[in-house]
């Protein structure tokens, strides 16, 4: 601190010694005279630094920074390093908060921050597609003028945030989202949303998958109890009756091995755990099966044919693939009155090998088509249950597609027959 006071005194103090000199030498009014010009530049000079300095403040750049001599030049100096340590740090915590941006947005959820009034400070991409935010026209803003549903502004104002809000999206009437409020740095939330809409329908075919396998082994079960409870109320019932008792049992009794032999398939596809084991399937073997099975199935009711111009061998699993195309064939035996046509077909399409069933039969309606391999999921329950079906038929095909990158496509329309096929990938047919 002592030397700086030196340094800037040393100007006044050089010019009161010449002054002293001056008064010396010649007279008193001649060293005044120069020491007040001295002070005067002195201050001239400061005034005039003082001013750059402040012309600099305004725009504080390192490349316009101000010369300066003595002192000044050392202040300059300082003030040089201060913005350049300066300018890095903002670089780098602008670059962090890049970073921070990037990770929010890859976030699987959406995230906006709301301050202690509820308005929006900051939102991610996905916080602004649950919620039709704009990030930069409606910071500021109150969430509940832009999220109107009346849960959401009733989960906001209720204060109790264990348990998270599931409702739809306001601008998506397909989106379930699922809303969570997370308390932070006093009185600020942070608004958490993720999109559950395929869980909710996860969840959805499940309660309708416990509810129809219910139903559907229920009727059997009823059926074949109720004649259990006949025969052993009515010990004089006639050979006929017990004949046809007994046939009604073991028809019913048929259809839930059917069933529960479907189920077990459709676990078995699921389960990860079991590896498809592929072989080279002689194709023409395999849909002369098929394709007389589909005529015992049928019983003469409907004119069969089976046209053969793909690949000889393809790289599968034999009972799978022979599994898959039986479904098919026999759905559309289930679903063609009788003199009806059924083709069957194997053949090239676009350099892809394709099987495919094509009917005559009722047809199905297009909003029906994008749920026909749920399971259980029955455009006609009565029809479906008077010709055998298990209602797990197309789900098979399905799973069975996919465990062989093959894709299934419906083709159909009410009254006009329908098309079921299976496009298989170009890497399974086999030399």
């Amino acid at each position: 601190m002592q030397d700086f006071w030196i340094r800037v005194s040393l100007p006044v103090l050089y010019g009161a010694v010449i002054a002293l000199l001056l008064w010396v030498v010649f007279t008193t009014t001649l060293a005044l005279s120069f020491m007040l010009l001295v002070l005067l530049a002195v201050m001239a000079y400061r005034a005039r630094q003082l001013y750059k300095l402040g012309q600099w403040l305004n725009d504080a750049r390192l490349e316009n920074i101000p010369d300066g001599g003595g002192i000044w030049d050392e202040v300059f100096s300082l003030l040089y390093k201060m913005v350049k340590r300066h300018n890095l740090t903002r670089q780098e915590l602008a670059a962090e908060l890049q970073h921070i941006e990037q990770a929010t947005a890859a976030l699987p959820e959406g995230v906006a921050s709301l301050n202690e009034a509820n308005r929006i400070e900051w939102c991610n991409p996905l916080a602004e597609q649950h919620f039709g935010l704009n990030a930069q026209r409606d910071i500021m803003q109150d969430i509940t003028y832009l999220v109107r549903q009346p849960e959401f502004i009733e989960y906001l104002h209720a204060g109790n945030y264990s348990e998270p809000l599931v409702m739809k999206a306001a601008r998506h009437d397909d989106m379930v989202l699922s809303i969570k409020l997370v308390p932070y740095g006093g009185n600020k939330h942070l608004l958490i949303s993720r999109d559950i809409t395929q869980l909710e329908r996860i969840e959805t075919m499940r309660r309708d998958f416990v509810a129809n396998v219910s139903h559907e082994m229920r009727t059997p079960l009823t059926v074949v109890n109720g004649f259990v409870e006949n025969l052993q109320d009515m010990p004089d019932l006639s050979h006929d009756k017990i004949q046809r008792a007994l046939h009604l049992m073991a028809e019913q009794t048929r259809r839930m091995d059917h069933l529960v032999s479907d189920l077990l398939t459709l676990s078995r596809l699921e389960n990860d755990q079991s590896p498809l084991r592929t072989e080279v399937v002689d194709m023409q073997v395999l849909l002369g099966e098929v394709y007389r099975d589909g005529e015992m199935l049928s019983g003469g009711r409907h004119q069969h044919s089976l046209e053969m111009t793909g690949p000889a061998k393809l790289s599968g699993n034999r009972e799978e693939l022979r599994s898959a195309f039986s479904n098919l064939v026999s759905n559309a035996v289930r679903y063609t009155p009788d003199g009806g046509t059924i083709k069957l077909r194997w053949a090239m399409r676009a350099g892809l090998p394709v099987f495919s069933v094509q009917d005559s039969g009722i047809g199905i309606e297009a909003q029906h088509i994008p749920r026909l391999t749920e399971r259980f999921y029955r455009v006609d329950r009565s029809r479906s249950r008077e010709t055998g079906g298990t209602g797990l038929g197309l789900a098979i095909v399905k799973h069975i597609a996919l465990r062989h990158h093959a894709k299934l496509e419906i083709v159909s329309g009410e009254g006009a027959g329908s098309t079921f096929s299976l496009v298989f990938p170009e890497k399974l047919v086999a030399a």
